[in-house]
Parts: C-alpha cells; structure tokens; sequence
C-alpha cells in the first residue's frame, strides 16, 4: 500500500469545522485512504453512500437518525461516493451548521462535476476541496531508490500508476486497464449527464488520444465524431471534470504571432491512454514516445503543484511560425518553462523570441535521466 501525499493536507485541516471534500476519478484510491486514516487510530465511520440503507437516512434529513448512523463515538464520518446522494450540497450544509453533528464531516467523490454542483452555492465557505490522482512519482518512490524508479518508468508510461493497477503482472494490467478504459471509468457521466450515445464519446476520447501534445481543433473532433461543436465542448468539460483529461491553455501578453486561444489536452494516465487505443507496443518501438514523455512530466508536475498546495498557472507556448516552449507555470508573477525531451542526448534552449519578451526565472529540460528535478522544483 502506498502512503498518498493528499493524506498530509487533510490532517492539517482535521481539527477545523470546514467539511472535507476528496473527489478524483474511480479507482484511484479514494476509499483506500479512507481506510488509511482508519488505521493510523482515528476514530473514523465510513459510510458507503451506494448502500441504500445509509443513502435513505441521509435523504431523509433527520438528524436523530443520521446521528444513530453516524455513531456518537466516532470523531469523523466519512461519506463515500457522496456525489450519489441528491441534494448531497443540502444535506452537508445541514451538517455543518446544525450543532448536534459534532463529527468531522469528510465526503468522496468519483467527479467533480456531480459534487461540486450539488455542494456549490449550498457550502460557499464550508468546504475544502483535494484532489487525489493516480499515483506519483513522488508516492511510489518514497521506499526505494532513485535508481529503482528509473526502472520503472517504461512500466509507468506503458501502463500508468493507478493504485490497484501498478504492481500487477503485465497481462493482468492489461486487462484492468481496458476493463477500466470502458464504459466503468465513465460511469458518472453516463449516469448523470444522460449521454445518449456513449460511442461517440469513447470516439472523442481516442481522437485526443492521438493528439497528445498537439493543438486541438474543436472542428476537426467535431468531424471526427459526427456531433456539433458545442456538443464536443460539453464532452471534453465532462471528460475534464471526471478526471479522465485535462487542458493547457496557451500562453501570451505581448507578441502578435503568439496562439492566443488554442489548448492541448492530456491524459491523468498514461495506461487509460494506452488502452483506449489498445497500443501497448513497447516503448522502443513506438512512434509517440515524445508525446508520451510530455504528457507524462506535464501529469507528474501537476500532481506536484497540487500535494504542494503552489496555486500557479499552467499553458503551453507557441507561435504560428513554430517556436515553441512546453510547459510554463505562471507563479506568483513569475515564469518558469520547461522543455521535455525522452532522449537525454537532445538539447533544448530558449526560443530567443521568448527571452527578449518575457523575463523567465528558469528555463529547465526534462528527460528520462533527470526527471526528478520535476519534484525538486516545487519548495
């Protein structure tokens, strides 16, 4: 079992009344930490909001029940895949301010669409929200060597981190992950949004799949799979918000040539990504290796970024004449770029239109030898 980062951040709010809220996709450790918190000696009652029993007295709103469940001895309730419950935002307002609840409240979901829409106005200054991922170089790598997680990092871009997934032999991993890359991975979607056609959306998904690292056209998906491009952006806002992808913006303030509005998009794991396309072809022999690099350190930056609570701003750079810059983080005023090379034998500098422009603090190139310094570069 492997210690999660996230775990840091909700002990340091357990002893406040803000209501805590984990949401990050299925299957990437949710309930597994509940049960860590459990055993580090808290008194904690988890309650699995997909057990009818435990969803009718919550629906019910009656505190004397809902205090019987909860049970007068326990510190924290944690509720489990809230995101099941209606009007969850309702109920956890009801107990945060009703003074007989004298648990910490800590509520689960699989999307942050679902709970975060039914919690928004209802708890405005009552909550606090984490995200959990797949797991982290950083997590993986906290018992071992440096040289270990060199090792495992084909593994890592072949078949991703996801906590049950991670240590499985090769061909179970396979199967998870295309079991998982269906339909159960999209579940809240297709059982929220009331998508009609669930084979349009898996066909968007392996359009971005093979654009990894490459502009998006919202009208080129929208040619691809027959549908408007509205309806193309409804879908990626929803496949965003299940934490199956997510955006780069791209950067710019003063050239004339700079994208202004394009985005790319990315994969939280590479092994969802891999098997959406069913491409588990060795790394040496594939033709995507760079972009695979490049999501992955992107993905692995923003895991770092969010356990290190650092609130800073992420896009991409580019100009129509093709000077182009990776990643830059926007932090406090201050820029950071980065350039994410697999072969550690390609150099990468500046692009000399950027550097007369803008004042960078640092320009750093990540390839498969160094890519540590990723979690060294967050203080």
């Amino acid at each position: 079992m492997y210690s999660r980062e996230v775990i840091k951040l909700i002990y340091r709010w357990l002893d406040v009344p803000e209501i805590i809220i984990l949401i990050g996709a299925r299957q990437v450790g949710k309930s597994t930490l509940l049960e860590m918190l459990s055993e580090d000696g808290l008194k904690i009652n988890i309650l699995n909001c997909e057990n009818p029993i435990v969803a009718d007295i919550l629906k019910n709103k009656n505190i004397n029940d809902i205090g019987a469940l909860f049970g007068e001895q326990n510190k924290i309730v944690a509720l489990d895949e809230a995101q099941d419950i209606p009007e969850i935002g309702k109920i956890l307002k009801l107990f945060f301010d009703d003074k007989r609840i004298t648990q910490k409240i800590i509520a689960t979901s699989s999307s942050s669409f679902e709970l975060s829409n039914k919690t928004g106005e209802p708890l405005t200054g009552r909550n606090l929200k984490f995200k959990l991922y797949p797991l982290s170089v950083e997590e993986i790598s906290q018992n071992g060597q440096w040289f270990e997680m060199l090792e495992r990092l084909p593994s890592l871009l072949m078949y991703g981190s996801y906590p049950g997934i991670i240590d499985l032999p090769v061909e179970e991993k396979k199967k998870k992950l295309l079991t998982l890359s269906g339909d159960y991975l999209f579940k809240d979607i297709y059982k929220f949004e009331q998508i009609r056609n669930p084979g349009i959306l898996r066909k968007l998904l392996k359009a971005l799949a093979l654009q990894i690292g490459n502009l998006v056209s919202i009208n080129e998906l929208a040619n691809i799979c027959g549908i408007s491009s509205i309806t193309v952006e409804r879908y990626l806002d929803l496949l965003e918000k299940s934490f199956v992808v997510f955006k780069l913006g791209s950067f710019s303030k003063n050239l004339r040539n700079e994208l202004k509005k394009s985005r790319k998009y990315y994969f939280y794991d590479l092994g969802i990504r891999n098997a959406l396309l069913n491409n588990f072809v060795p790394l040496e022999e594939r033709t995507d290796i760079g972009a695979i690099w490049e999501n992955f350190c992107i993905a692995e930056y923003l895991k770092t970024l969010e356990y290190a609570e650092r609130n800073a701003n992420l896009y991409f750079w580019r100009t129509y004449d093709g000077a182009e810059i990776d990643l830059i983080e926007e932090y406090e005023g201050k820029l950071f770029a980065f350039e994410f090379k697999w072969n550690e034998k390609k150099k990468a500098s500046l692009p000399k239109i950027f550097s007369e422009k803008y004042q960078v603090e640092a320009f750093t190139t990540v390839n498969r030898r160094n890519f540590n310094i990723l979690m060294k570069t967050v203080i």
